[in-house]
């Protein structure tokens, strides 16, 4: 059974418009605080190429990858664990990972869990098909 662009915009609630522009202040703190979906996730900014996405997490994501493009998670709260192929990696607050391209991955929060995730701009998040 595949799963439709339909089914993600149920379970996640993502937001690729750029919410703030270069030299704006950006209150993570009431972002989060506003935030009421498991598994939200928001492009606060650009930074060149890429982009800075702000999660709100607890669940899990489905198994997925990105052909090629990496992606970093950091951990701002919580506990967030990154399942892979090979092993699981468990971050906790003030650590980071890097997700190589081509990786299959799926992200778990088993507790609300905040992140920030740096990414190329183009990058799908929900992965490639």
């Amino acid at each position: 059974m595949s799963t439709t662009p339909a089914d993600f915009a149920a379970k996640y609630s993502t937001h690729l418009n750029i919410l703030h522009a270069a030299g704006q202040t950006i209150d993570v703190n009431a972002l989060v605080a506003a935030n009421k979906h498991p598994w939200w996730n928001q492009t606060l900014c650009q930074v060149n190429e890429s982009v800075v996405r702000l999660g709100v997490v607890q669940g899990e994501y489905h198994w997925h990858k990105h052909d090629n493009e990496d992606e970093f998670f950091y951990v701002v709260s919580g506990r967030f664990l990154i399942e892979m192929e090979d092993q699981t990696v468990d971050l906790r607050p003030g650590q980071a990972f890097v997700v190589p391209k081509g990786a299959m991955h799926r992200p778990r929060a088993p507790e609300k869990t905040v992140i920030l995730m740096v990414e190329t701009a183009g990058i799908v998040p929900t992965g490639d098909s």
